[in-house]
């Protein structure tokens, strides 16, 4: 089977990257072949046969005052043009859609299906939603100037995102993002999405609300790498506590950083980058690791007492939670998004309510200092178990398949 992958972005940059190639790697491992679609880039890993790929733009950058930019941004004649190359020379069975507005734009869907008409082939559309964008025009569910959360826009009207300048406190992106949303949910866009798999219960009640998808939506939790169990732990000589993923506001950083500064006499390690690196680097009982991957990052993972997840915007299915879990080491986690369908409060980690700074000071200091509850937390982690890569990308030939 002949599957094209399609992301806007080709070269590592966060989660939905590492899944595009995870994916890929995998299926040509079953004997599939994979090509992928998307914007150039000098980082780009992955690509066509036919070379065919957009000029890469950036929709949170200032270059949103040229001309033509904001036209792109919604409608891109030029993803269409090379999408259609890639189709005629590839000749997919299915096309996989992972994250395309703003930069690829949902234009590419009608020149999918209008390639599955004229060549009276079967192509499948397959979307996997990494977040809400689809029905919340900023993507978190969340506010950006207020920073409370927010779902005026699902189900209801998109310009809600232009009212609370919901992307990145801008009028003008946040219009951007009203019109786009406006446009394709006037024209039914998405209706031609065969199948939308949500990786978490909690986002499929979200993209239910678009009358297009509902019917079509499946849940699958996302994979991880093979269970490497606590008992691989080394002897640590100064024990920790960890969070490893993105230095920014939305992930809990602002409150995660004050617990750190309560809680002077426990050691914290922080593996990763992002806009509050510096707030990171002044607090002196955290040693910052800096963005790391691999068995770098595995060994830190397997090696902590526990993890901490402060996110404070609805989280979908997060890599970070399942990859502690799997490596034996509990989450504290925020109780919000899909989360608690991974935490199972009490039994392989804990749960306190987002934002909460009180709560989760006091559900740090507890287990750090209770071994007796962490150890039976770690042993509900070597109960967990998640779909495998192989696992994963078996059920998702059900759907390339039709």
């Amino acid at each position: 089977m002949k599957i094209l992958m399609v992301n806007k972005f080709l070269y590592p940059n966060g989660g939905s990257e590492t899944y595009i190639f995870s994916l890929g790697k995998q299926l040509c491992k079953m004997g599939h072949e994979v090509q992928y679609f998307g914007m150039e880039h000098e980082g780009r890993v992955v690509g066509n046969h036919a070379e065919s790929y957009t000029s890469d733009m950036d929709f949170h950058t200032g270059k949103l005052s040229k001309l033509f930019y904001p036209f792109k941004i919604i409608y891109s004649r030029e993803a269409r043009r090379k999408i259609r190359k890639v189709l005629d020379d590839f000749q997919p069975d299915a096309v996989h859609l992972n994250n395309f507005n703003f930069q690829l734009t949902p234009s590419i869907l009608y020149e999918i299906a209008k390639y599955r008409r004229d060549s009276q082939r079967k192509v499948r559309i397959v979307f996997t939603a990494h977040d809400s964008q689809l029905v919340c025009p900023n993507h978190l569910m969340q506010q950006y100037i207020s920073k409370s959360l927010c779902t005026k826009c699902i189900g209801a009207s998109p310009w809600n995102c232009t009212k609370y300048r919901c992307i990145h406190g801008s009028l003008v992106k946040s219009l951007l993002g009203s019109a786009e949303a406006f446009l394709y949910r006037s024209l039914g866009t998405y209706r031609l999405i065969d199948t939308a798999v949500c990786p978490s219960e909690f986002l499929k009640e979200k993209l239910d609300t678009c009358g297009e998808l509902k019917g079509k939506t499946v849940v699958m939790h996302n994979f991880v790498e093979q269970r490497k169990t606590a008992g691989d732990r080394a002897l640590q000589e100064k024990p920790y506590v960890l969070y490893f993923g993105r230095y920014s506001r939305e992930k809990g950083i602002e409150t995660l950083l004050r617990v750190c500064k309560r809680l002077a006499d426990i050691p914290f390690v922080f593996a990763g980058n992002g806009d509050l690196e510096e707030q990171v680097n002044r607090t002196e009982n955290i040693v910052n690791k800096g963005f790391l991957a691999g068995e770098d990052l595995a060994e830190l993972i397997k090696n902590a007492e526990f993890s901490v997840f402060p996110s404070e915007c609805n989280e979908n299915c997060p890599f970070t939670v399942m990859e502690s879990l799997q490596y034996g080491t509990p989450v504290i986690g925020a109780s919000i998004g899909g989360v608690p369908e991974l935490i199972r409060d009490g039994e392989n980690g804990l749960l306190y309510e987002s934002g909460n700074e009180q709560q989760l000071c006091s559900r740090i200091e507890t287990l750090w200092k209770d071994k007796t509850r962490l150890a039976a937390l770690e042993k509900g982690c070597e109960e967990t178990r998640f779909d495998t890569v192989e696992t994963y990308c078996e059920k998702l030939l059900t759907y390339y398949n039709g």
